[in-house]
């Protein structure tokens, strides 16, 4: 039953970044459908994000109440169903509508798949959000090679939009049955007069500040990868239709060794070095002289980038073990405060100035998360782990320091060498990090 239900979520996210991958790759031939500048396109993601963060917020009591599986099995077939709106929308008005539709069932999806991957991970007793993030990697370089494939047989953005959600739905439905049930809320919390948000720990709203960044970094990214090819470098609509999958072949690649990563350096120092890493790709993107050098930019920066969101989605469920849904929900939301905003900063700039500058804002806001990474509260895992690395510090345990009968060197909790590796009589024993 825990696998099917971790195989299930990983087909949500999948199918979600289907449906984003195919929205982000066509986004050239939504321009040119109604004719719109830069700064009309920035105000449709606007509108978009806009959507996703009050149906968030107005249903995070929701979430609480009746957990991630009920509120999953409700949304993401209704998310297939908005996109329909999206493809025939007649008009740039009711575009704008169909969008805000669109981002609202899509953002609750979003925030309860993320928390349903919050209650497999602890119910598998260690980090696997990163993999779950990886099924979107996969769904998303799905849906930008079906935008590629479209645009190069000459299809419009209606009729790829559409086979994508006629495609989607059913899957949707399909998927429902394999979700777990969400702990329940504990008894004392709910007798303190609805205070939900009161209850929640302070240490989501710090995770949620790094997700505001890390979300405002990857949207800007995916919104405006094709446009960037386009647009600057010249590239056809087909060719440009690649950035975004490029960007998520090595996020894909990232994120399946990302919770393996995270556990042999600790959470602050990988985040860190993504968030220069990611900087220095982007410095590539934006200074690139061809089209070949900005693809080579945008998967090096996917291969960086690729583990904040999911690590700040992880964190803010062992912030609130008793309530993951709610304490993700909250962190989803404040996460696509940034989605929101970021296209749209760059939109604005790159219609002020260039599409380089533009996008360069994007090289700021990663080094943002590597300033604010050293400030995210850890998990008790790895708090048990460093407490173990300031003992290895002073303690070196070894055959002339005899360990008493029974005993064992602390390891840090989940980590399987604690159940595989026994001390050794006449070997130093040096306590793991």
């Amino acid at each position: 039953m825990l696998a099917r239900a971790r195989t299930g979520t990983f087909l949500t996210f999948a199918l979600a970044g289907l449906l984003c991958g195919v929205w982000t790759s066509r986004m050239p031939a939504l321009a040119s459908k109604f004719g719109t500048s830069e700064a009309e396109i920035g105000v449709v993601v606007l509108v978009w994000g806009l959507g996703a963060l009050v149906a968030m917020q107005g249903l995070r009591s929701v979430m609480g109440r009746f957990g991630s599986r009920a509120v999953l099995r409700v949304s993401l077939p209704l998310t297939a169903v908005s996109y329909i709106g999206v493809a025939y929308a007649p008009s740039y008005g009711v575009l704008i509508a169909a969008v805000a539709l669109f981002g609202m069932t899509f953002g609750i999806t979003d925030i309860a798949m993320n928390a349903q991957a919050s209650v497999v991970e602890q119910a598998y007793k260690r980090s696997i959000l990163s993999s779950m993030h990886a099924g979107w990697c996969v769904g998303a370089m799905s849906g930008g090679l079906i935008g590629f494939g479209t645009a190069h047989a000459g299809l419009g953005f209606s009729a790829t939009v559409l086979a994508a959600s006629l495609a989607a739905l059913p899957v949707a439905l399909l998927l429902g049955p394999t979700y777990l049930a969400d702990r329940p809320a504990p008894v004392a919390a709910a007798g303190e007069g609805g205070r939900r948000r009161a209850r929640l720990p302070l240490a989501v709203y710090l995770v949620g500040v790094l997700a505001f960044i890390a979300f405002m970094t990857e949207g800007s990214i995916a919104d405006w990868s094709g446009l960037l090819l386009h647009g600057e470098l010249g590239a056809t609509q087909a060719v440009a239709a690649l950035g975004y999958p490029m960007f998520q072949l090595a996020m894909l690649i990232g994120r399946v060794a990302g919770d393996h990563l995270r556990m042999w350096v600790g959470t602050r120092n990988m985040l860190t070095g993504a968030g220069l890493g990611t900087a220095v790709a982007m410095t590539v993107v934006v200074t690139a002289p061809n089209t070949a050098v900005a693809l080579v930019g945008f998967f090096l920066t996917g291969l960086v980038v690729c583990t904040v969101v999911p690590t700040s989605m992880s964190l803010a469920g062992t912030s609130a073990p008793d309530q993951p849904a709610a304490a993700v929900a909250q962190a989803g939301a404040m996460g696509y405060g940034g989605l929101l905003l970021g296209p749209v900063i760059v939109g604005f700039l790159a219609d002020a100035t260039s599409l380089r500058i533009g996008v360069g804002a994007v090289v700021l806001l990663a080094l943002m998360i590597a300033v604010g990474s050293r400030f995210v509260p850890l998990g008790p895992a790895e708090v048990g782990a460093r407490s173990g690395e300031r003992t290895a510090s002073e303690i070196v345990v070894t055959a002339d320091e005899p360990v008493p009968s029974g005993t064992r060197a602390p390891q840090p909790e989940g980590d399987p060498r604690r159940e595989a590796d026994p001390l050794r009589e006449g070997e130093p024993h040096p306590v793991p990090a």
